[in-house]
C-alpha cells in the first residue's frame, strides 16, 4: 500500500460488502426496506457502493436530507427534532418522507409538508441503551410521542411511525421483547399504518447474530399490522470496516509504556471519550503494551491500551479500528490538531485518497 502521509481514516470497500451482504439478505428475506442512517456515517465517496445494496437514507437535519437527495438517491426520509421555519420548505423539496417528532411540529408544518408522506416519531417508553446519555426512552425524554391516545388523535394525519429504542443491541432476544412490549401498547395504532420504521442500534451484522430468527419476526411484524418495515443501520453498516491510520511521534514511560500519536480522540473519535470506551488497536498480540495516546493538551486524550509484538519506536504506524461510525461526522479541529484525510481501499487492494484538510480548511472552519 502506498505509504499515504498520517493521519487518515481508510475504509476497507471489501470489509464494507461484507456487512451489506447481511443486509442484501435480510431484506431479500424479511421485505424489510434498508436506509442508511447519515448521522452515523455520512461518507459519500463510498455512496456508489452502498447504493446498490440499500434503499436510500435517513436524516437528523436538513443538510444529511439534502447529501441524501443529492449523494446517495433511492428513498430520502426526513426527520428532525425539530425543524425550524426557515428551513422547513427546503426539507419538504429534497425528501420522499417526513417524520415529525412531536404532533406539535406535525401540526405548526402540516401544510408545507401536504403530499409527502408523513410520519411520527413513536417513543414507546422502552429501550436497549448501556448508556443514559444515548437511551432515546429515559426519564423526560424529548424524542417522540408516547401517549397513545395522543397519537390515535393524529391517526388520520400520519401514514407511518419511527420507533428509535435500540443502541447497540446485540441480543435478538431483547429486540423481541422491545418489540413485542410496542405491539401490545400500541397494535391499535400499528393496524392503522402504511409503514414502520425500526430505527437502528440493532446489530444484525455482527457475528453471531441470530438472523434466520430476525428475518422472520420482521416478515411476521409487517404481515400482522400490513405494514413496510424498514430498518435504519448506521453502526451496522460500517461495523468493522474502517480503520484511522496514525503514526507515533513520541514513546515515554511513566510507570507504563507511552505512546504517543499524531491523532486525537477528542478530535476524530470523538465517542471514545463520550461513551468512555477504548479502541481496537493493532492485531492484539505481542508481549510489548503500550498506552496509545493522542496529542492534544486533553489529559484524557487516550485511545486506549494495545500489545506489540516489538518495542514501539517514533515512526511507527498504528492501525485503530472501528472508525467508521461516528468518527468522520464528528471530527472536529480541537487544538488545531492536523484533520486526518479520507482514503478508500479498493477491492483490488489499491488505494485512493478521496479528501485531504489543510490549513485553509481550518482556517475556513471559523471566522
Amino acid at each position: 500500500m502506498q505509504m499515504i502521509p498520517t493521519p487518515y481514516y481508510l475504509i476497507d470497500e471489501a470489509a464494507l460488502l461484507r456487512n451489506l451482504a447481511i443486509i442484501d439478505e435480510v431484506r431479500e428475506r424479511s421485505g424489510a426496506k434498508v436506509l442508511l442512517a447519515l448521522k452515523c456515517f455520512a461518507t459519500w465517496s463510498v455512496f456508489g457502493l452502498m447504493r446498490q445494496h440499500m434503499d436510500g437514507t435517513t436524516s437528523s437535519s436538513l443538510y444529511e436530507v439534502k447529501l441524501g437527495q443529492q449523494k446517495f438517491g433511492g428513498e430520502t426520509h426526513a426527520y428532525s427534532v425539530a425543524f425550524a421555519d426557515h428551513e422547513i420548505e427546503d426539507v419538504v423539496a429534497h425528501c420522499d418522507k417526513i417524520i415529525f417528532n412531536s404532533i406539535s411540529q406535525l401540526q405548526r408544518f402540516a401544510l408545507h409538508a401536504a403530499g409527502k408522506p408523513v410520519g411520527l416519531r413513536l417513543n414507546p417508553g422502552v429501550s436497549c441503551a448501556s448508556f443514559d446519555l444515548a437511551d432515546p426512552a429515559r426519564q423526560f425524554s424529548r424524542l417522540g410521542e408516547s401517549d397513545p391516545a395522543r397519537i390515535l388523535s393524529v391517526i388520520d394525519r400520519i401514514d407511518g411511525v419511527m420507533i428509535h429504542n435500540n443502541c447497540e443491541n446485540r441480543d435478538f432476544d431483547r429486540f423481541d421483547a422491545l418489540l413485542g412490549e410496542v405491539e401490545q401498547r400500541y397494535g391499535d395504532i400499528l393496524h392503522k399504518l402504511k409503514w414502520v420504521s425500526l430505527g437502528g442500534g440493532i446489530s444484525f451484522t455482527a457475528p453471531g447474530y441470530a438472523l434466520d430468527a430476525f428475518c422472520e419476526r420482521l416478515r411476521r411484524f409487517a404481515q400482522t399490522y400490513g405494514v413496510q418495515v424498514y430498518l435504519e443501520p448506521g453502526e451496522a453498516t460500517v461495523r468493522h470496516t474502517t480503520t484511522l491510520e496514525v503514526s507515533v511521534l513520541d514513546v515515554g514511560f511513566n510507570g507504563r509504556n507511552l505512546a504517543v500519536v499524531d491523532s486525537s480522540t477528542e478530535a476524530h473519535m470523538l465517542d471514545l471519550l463520550i461513551y468512555r470506551e477504548t479502541a481496537p488497536i493493532g492485531n492484539g498480540q505481542g508481549e510489548h503494551v503500550y498506552q496509545v495516546c493522542g496529542k492534544t493538551c486533553l489529559a484524557g486524550d487516550i485511545f486506549g491500551e494495545a500489545k506489540f509484538e516489538r518495542p514501539l519506536q517514533i515512526g511507527d504506524r498504528i492501525s485503530i479500528g472501528d472508525a467508521g461510525g461516528y468518527t468522520m461526522v464528528k471530527k472536529n479541529w480541537f487544538n488545531g490538531v492536523h484533520m486526518p484525510a479520507i482514503a478508500v481501499r479498493k477491492t483490488d487492494g489499491s488505494v485512493r485518497v478521496v479528501r485531504e484538510f489543510d490549513f485553509d480548511d481550518y482556517v475556513a472552519s471559523l471566522s
